[in-house]
């Protein structure tokens, strides 16, 4: 699997194609959520992008086949008063795919991605393929879709881009059904003789990494909703580099065994491939943060 499904294009990205230039200060208003689906028999990737600039809130979906190959791409732009429900409809697998949307009381954090009061829905052939957001009885009933569990969606791999002068926080489920809860790292290293990272779980510590010039990438298993989930961090940037650049976390909740586990040498970039081995699993949430200036 690439980085991004081919549908994205030039929001397709790799973690070592970061720096701090202000070409990639759009990259801090960007999410990007990764499902594995099914249209029928088949299965497909399917990729939803939010994004967030001056003019307000947008997304796209991209569709891929298993082998990587853009089926369609659709893209509903940033709005302010409009566009905040409506209907696309676009071809895959020679059927068509109605995608319905409905955001007008949706409730934002300081991300792009909507967390409350929403739904966006892609229907094929009157079956429910994905559903987003808290409101399925309202997309059921806009789009007369029926639900199918051999068609049912799963989230594997999201990347998000946060931005702070020490604390950063978003808001994720480890499991597909499972609490959204609250998530934060906080790490001062402005004017600090020993900087500590510090990861908390719905305003509980469930990690603290002490001689943080000596740790500054590394992994730690810490227990959410009674499963392990393994935390990889790289720093490095933060403490020794000249330039702003960030920071990268990763969040793994998966069955991997322990030759299937990245070493601490492992390479951010190697994302992809780990990906790809463990997309049945559970999910994989990589976190790039900004220090702001």
């Amino acid at each position: 699997m690439k980085d991004f499904p081919s549908c994205f294009g030039e929001n397709a990205v790799q973690v070592s194609d970061f720096s701090s230039s202000s070409s990639n200060k759009s990259a801090h208003n960007l999410v990007t959520s990764v499902y594995q689906c099914r249209f029928g028999r088949r299965s497909c990737l399917i990729t939803v992008g939010w994004s967030k600039n001056l003019m307000g809130q947008g997304f796209s979906v991209g569709i891929d086949d298993n082998r990587d190959q853009c089926l369609c791409k659709i893209d509903v732009k940033p709005w302010l008063f409009s566009k905040r429900k409506g209907l696309k409809t676009v071809e895959a697998y020679s059927s068509k795919i109605d995608i319905y949307w409905d955001l007008s009381s949706a409730k934002f954090g300081s991300g792009p991605e909507p967390y409350e009061d929403f739904f966006v829905a892609i229907v094929s052939n009157q079956k429910m393929i994905l559903l987003l957001g808290d409101m399925p009885k309202e997309a059921y009933k806009k789009t007369v879709a029926t639900h199918s569990s051999s068609s049912s969606a799963h989230l594997f791999s999201k990347r998000e881009h946060i931005y702070g002068k020490k604390i950063f926080n978003t808001k994720v489920r480890f499991l597909n059904n499972g609490q959204l809860h609250d998530l934060v790292v906080e790490c001062d290293t402005v004017g600090v003789d020993e900087p500590c990272l510090v990861i908390r779980v719905d305003n509980k510590n469930v990690m603290q990494v002490k001689r943080l010039q000596w740790k500054f990438r590394g992994n730690h298993t810490i227990l959410v909703d009674g499963i392990a989930v393994e935390v990889f961090w790289d720093v490095h940037n933060w403490l020794f580099s000249s330039s702003h650049g960030n920071a990268v976390f990763m969040f793994k909740s998966n069955l991997m065994s322990d030759q299937d586990s990245p070493s601490l040498s492992w390479s951010w970039s190697s994302q992809r491939a780990l990906d790809t081995r463990t997309q049945n699993h559970g999910l994989s949430l990589v976190l790039y943060a900004w220090k702001s200036e």
